[in-house]
């Protein structure tokens, strides 16, 4: 690194540091909004995937399946082995709950005790793990009061029966909103942060006039983004940083998975996000203009992230529009991390796509630029 870009990001550092005014401009980002939420927003929870351990196999087990298929909250059951394969679909997010049901159900109903079924919800989504759950003991008491096919053959032996539904909330045991809230907030103000960093700086370079400094200076185009992209990603990483902390000393969070890697995937995001800056930034001649780019972008990814309503519940042009969206990303990798250790490999799967966007948006930001400097 020669003397001359670390000149620029001094300057960088200086100027973000003493920038005096942000302006709000607010015209087109609440029609956006509007369509998100009209579109992606809501509050039930529905098109639930479970995943089935039925040690039963029996017309009774079945038959108690059958009435959760058949429900409209829930959508696909998929039939696993053992637990390893149970924990495997959540961890994955593959599904939202998992229904276990012991090799005694039927017995046990047959002779007029009561069988255990336990229902696993992902206690990520602190609110639709609590709904889901609400589901599965009405279903599960609707059944017991339906008297099924295979219970009638002895219906002396039948009295009394009912079967136990055991909640259990993986990842937030007791549903704490503060937990999901929290890791929401976290990825909300590390994006807001390096979203107006970046999106004001070369466009406030513009307006003060120095921009014709910059062209006339020795430093080249890509030196010039370069010296754009540091400091606000210092800064953005070492403000997330001091957040996550805040959240574990003063609201007890837990921190259950790997600093190292939680710090690669902070600066992955955020290296996306700077990308998006940037492009605003390159597009715009004004801080006023560059302001509502932001807002412009930061609403609506915001909305579609799963930050206020599961991504599966969104129609189906919204659930792949989140693909190149970069908070969706930051938002999983910040919860998976801090809550439930992702591991390493699902953590890369979900790094690519950062550097995917990174990849395009800063290269579309070199590209026009290069073009204004020309």
């Amino acid at each position: 690194m020669n003397g001359r870009l670390l000149a620029l990001i001094k300057k960088e550092f200086l100027t973000i540091w003493k920038d005096p005014k942000s302006r709000m401009v607010i015209v087109v980002p609440p029609l956006l909004q509007l369509i998100i939420f009209a579109n992606a927003l809501t509050m039930e929870v529905k098109n639930i995937n479970v995943a089935v351990l039925d040690r039963s196999n029996t017309l009774e087990s079945r038959e108690l399946v059958s009435h959760f298929r058949d429900s409209r909250w829930f959508r696909h059951m998929i039939y696993v082995n053992n637990e390893q394969e149970v924990k495997h679909e959540i961890e994955t997010q593959k599904v939202q709950m998992a229904l276990e049901i012991n090799n005694d159900f039927a017995t046990k109903l047959r002779r007029g005790q009561s069988p255990n079924v336990q229902v696993i919800v992902d206690g990520r989504q602190t609110n639709s793990a609590a709904i889901a759950g609400s589901y599965a003991s009405q279903i599960i008491a609707g059944f017991t009061l339906a008297n099924p096919v295979g219970l009638t053959s002895c219906p002396t032996q039948n009295q009394g029966a009912s079967i136990n539904a055991i909640v259990r909330n993986w990842f937030n045991p007791n549903l704490d909103y503060k937990w999901y809230m929290l890791g929401s907030i976290i990825t909300i103000l590390a994006l807001v942060i390096t979203l107006m960093l970046t999106a004001l700086s070369i466009a406030r370079e513009r307006e003060l006039g120095t921009f014709d400094q910059l062209i006339v200076s020795p430093l080249t185009s890509f030196e010039i983004l370069v010296g754009k992209t540091i400091p606000p990603m210092i800064i953005s990483v070492i403000m997330t940083l001091i957040m996550i902390s805040a959240c574990m000393i003063f609201f007890k969070i837990p921190f259950v998975g790997s600093l190292f890697w939680f710090l690669i995937s902070v600066i992955a995001a955020l290296l996306s996000i700077t990308g998006v800056g940037l492009f605003i930034s390159s597009l715009c001649k004004t801080q006023q203009q560059a302001i509502l780019g932001v807002f412009t972008f930061q609403a609506p990814a915001i909305l579609i992230s799963g930050f206020i309503s599961p991504i599966e519940d969104m129609p189906l042009f919204f659930q792949h529009l989140t693909w190149l969206n970069p908070v969706r990303f930051f938002m999983l990798l910040t919860k998976g991390i801090i809550f439930k250790g992702m591991h390493a490999a699902d953590i890369v799967l979900n790094i690519i796509p950062l550097l995917c966007i990174s990849a395009v948006t800063l290269s579309l930001a070199a590209w026009i630029f290069k073009r204004k400097l020309d």
